[in-house]
């Protein structure tokens, strides 16, 4: 096997494993308050500083797919989830706010999302965890 087919293949493994993993923890979202975007949104502010993140930190961090992160976060204003409000430092911005009750349902539901993830990761004991994470985070250029 040559170096490309070896990555190639890697690739797609590690691409699958995600989509796979994910397509089981959706799950996790059905029945709850809020969706798996609004909670995609929520992971970054709830865990930001004051729990105050700017929106285009918000778009960058997000772990899913959302193109339109603008009207999802306006919904989440009308549903008082999260603030918006126009950032001090940088007029073209926003600054986003977790609600208390946005906080509150966020953490509701990262309770039982974070067992999920941690049954679905038990199939790799804690050093092949660890590999994976360093793994993964030398490929993020972190």
């Amino acid at each position: 096997m040559t170096d490309r087919q070896l990555a190639l293949q890697a690739w797609e493994s590690l691409f699958r494993a995600q989509h796979e993993l994910f397509a089981e923890m959706i799950t996790d979202f059905d029945g709850a308050d809020i969706t798996q975007a609004e909670y995609d949104v929520l992971l970054t502010v709830v865990r930001s500083c004051e729990m105050t993140a700017r929106l285009r930190d918000v778009t960058a961090n997000m772990l899913i797919s959302q193109p339109s992160v603008s009207r999802l976060v306006d919904r989440m204003v009308s549903r008082g989830l999260i603030t918006k409000a126009a950032d001090p430092e940088d007029g073209r911005g926003s600054l986003l706010t977790a609600t208390e009750d946005g906080a509150r349902t966020f953490r509701v539901l990262a309770a039982s999302h974070g067992r999920s993830i941690a049954e679905k990761m038990s199939r790799l004991d804690a050093e092949e965890q660890r590999t994976l994470l360093a793994l993964t985070e030398k490929l993020r250029g972190l």
